[in-house]
């Protein structure tokens, strides 16, 4: 994906961020537990944090969490549904925190989306020494067989290589984290996965995967069609055909320590 594709899919998501809301996950509590527990201390920002998945782990957790996300419909979303967090406006480039300010940043499903040229310095500058940046990413459990063939039929758009566990290893261990910024250096990346899983009904999957970014920047028509043989495979599967199911997952996690 070149630069300006990037950007666009980045930036998809204002638009449906209600959706993004109701259907996207949360992140297994294990999963954010094993990212902040070398962390030096409670202060944690959620990094692009949508409309708030990952801050409502971090708060049931104990965390003391501060947000801090881009786009203006995802914030407000994000405002709603934890009134009592602080978040801010701002990116991964441009942090509106001082220096030294947290103890661990998380990035959920947001990370791929940093430039991190600019945000590893960044990042560097907010975090306390000893601090912890880690990223998460949901994926899907292809090791449960209808979950495999719902990867296939789904496509690209909705299903991507970082969406599976073996893509996700992949596509990670090669993840441009910081090594250095100013002072500061990061020790070598570690990955785990965690199982994690979604109550869904064949309709609300199909509404969850059509917030994939992929998807949101299709062509209406294409994107219709996608939906169509998505809706198409769960009505036709038995595990999947009538009332709610679990989508069997896993959460993934890039952590990496600040010296």
């Amino acid at each position: 994906m070149d630069q300006d594709e990037r950007r666009l899919h980045a930036s998809s998501f204002g638009g449906a961020a209600a959706a993004y809301a109701e259907h996207r996950p949360n992140y297994a509590h294990d999963a954010v537990r094993w990212a902040l527990e070398a962390a030096p201390g409670p202060r944690v920002l959620d990094l692009g944090a949508g409309t708030g998945k990952l801050t409502a782990v971090l708060v049931a957790l104990g965390a003391e969490a501060v947000a801090v996300e881009p786009d203006p419909a995802m914030l407000a979303e994000l405002r709603r549904e934890e009134p009592a967090v602080r978040a801010l406006s701002g990116s991964a480039e441009a942090i509106p925190l001082p220096d030294a300010s947290v103890d661990a940043v998380l990035a959920g499903n947001a990370m791929h989306w940093f430039d991190m040229a600019l945000a590893g310095p960044e990042i560097a500058r907010v975090l306390a020494p000893g601090g912890v940046l880690a990223g998460l990413w949901n994926v899907m459990d292809d090791r449960v067989g209808w979950v495999a063939e719902l990867a296939r039929v789904s496509g690209p758009a909705a299903v991507g290589p970082r969406d599976t566990p073996d893509g996700w290893r992949a596509e990670t261990a090669g993840a441009h984290l910081p090594r250095s910024g100013g002072a500061a250096r990061f020790g070598s990346a570690e990955q785990r996965l965690f199982p994690h899983g979604q109550r869904r009904t064949a309709d609300s999957l199909v509404a969850t995967l059509g917030t994939r970014a992929g998807m949101l920047v299709m062509p209406e028509e294409a994107r219709e069609a996608a939906l169509g043989r998505i809706r198409a495979f769960l009505a036709g599967r038995p595990e999947t055909a009538e009332g709610e199911f679990t989508l069997a997952m896993l959460t993934g996690v890039l952590r990496v320590r600040r010296s």
